[in-house]
């Protein structure tokens, strides 16, 4: 009777919902919280809406966009089980890379005279193409070497953060064509960025891909066993990751339309809030991109309402880093609870 009772109430409808419940609806609701909060705030203590602004919601979409093209790389690496610390420097370094060879003729100082108004393909493929490289760098010193992800991005993180400052000297890159700064103007970093997350989503959720990734994430050992090539999979991971890094550098280079070598500074570190914000678990085998889209959202709502509130960026900073811990933290507490289940 006791088994019959247990059966009834592990198929009762409220449990049956719980199950059915996605994980990313508590991120969101969280979300319209942080919201909320401002909103009150706003009337309390600056006479104004927060929600209300349009221009103000617009500007921080834009600004959380960048940073959710590098999140949706970091996210599937840290579903691997590993980290990247890389991306921000990477931003930087194709930032003024792609730019260089995107500058207009009419220029006085172009970096290269005779590699001026070129179709806007190749200063973005070069950008995409070297974040690709840098990427791949990484997943082969992790997969090949078994050198723990934490040194090996620190050191590409130091490396194309030189090479961004070696490349002109530390002189910025102006002057670019309207073709290539294009892609920064008006709302098309928020359409790239939905663009990225959509096509990773179905990624991650549908296909073998997705499946591996999570497979290493949860038991690496187990992932070998089954026959997954867990090292040649890792490398590809992580080349998507300095791919997504590259496309937010040309993207970055577009929205400022120049580019300096200071480009990209802490996103890493954004990217990796945003995504720990949004359910995936440092731990691995946990995540989903639904989840990292509305962390980057929280990340911008946070950031857009500190500045709304006149909070200097010291504290801003100081908020952001415990917000980061308290998420670390929920996300250790979720997982005893359930191996516990």
């Amino acid at each position: 009777m006791n088994s019959n009772v247990a059966a009834q109430g592990t198929n009762s409808p409220l449990v049956r919902s719980r199950r059915r419940m996605p994980p990313e609806l508590s991120i969101f609701l969280v979300l319209i919280g942080i919201a909320l909060v401002y909103e009150i705030l706003g009337w309390l203590f600056v006479g104004q809406s927060f929600l209300m602004n349009t221009q103000r919601l617009t500007i921080m979409i834009l600004q959380v966009s960048v940073i959710g093209i590098i999140a949706v790389g970091v996210t599937q690496v840290i579903i691997t089980g590993g980290i990247d610390l890389s991306s921000g420097s990477v931003v930087g370094m194709t930032a003024m890379i792609s730019a260089s060879v995107a500058q207009a003729s009419t220029w006085p100082r172009a970096l290269y005279p005779s590699l001026t108004d070129l179709p806007a393909i190749i200063p973005i493929g070069l950008g995409v193409g070297i974040g690709l490289l840098a990427g791949f760098i990484n997943g082969q010193l992790i997969a090949r070497t078994k050198i723990p992800p934490f040194i090996a991005t620190l050191g590409m993180m130091v490396s194309a953060r030189g090479v961004s400052k070696w490349y002109t000297k530390g002189q910025p890159v102006s002057g670019l064509t309207e073709q290539f700064n294009f892609i920064g103007t008006g709302i098309w970093p928020v359409i790239v960025f939905l663009v990225v997350a959509l096509i990773f989503h179905i990624a991650l959720r549908y296909t073998r891909y997705g499946k591996f990734t999570y497979a290493i994430g949860a038991n690496v050992q187990a992932a070998r066993v089954s026959g997954i090539n867990v090292e040649a999979h890792l490398v590809k991971v992580y080349a998507i990751a300095g791919m997504l890094a590259g496309l937010a550098g040309v993207v970055t280079a577009a929205r400022a339309q120049t580019a300096q070598a200071g480009m990209g500074v802490m996103y890493e570190l954004d990217a990796i809030a945003a995504t720990v914000i949004g359910g995936t678990s440092l731990t691995g085998g946990v995540g989903r991109i639904t989840g990292t889209v509305i962390g980057t959202v929280i990340l911008g709502v946070m950031t857009s309402g500190f500045t709304f509130l006149r909070v200097d960026a010291y504290y801003q900073e100081i908020v952001k880093g415990i917000i980061i811990v308290a998420a670390v933290v929920v996300d250790v507490y979720r997982q005893k609870s359930r191996k516990k289940a």
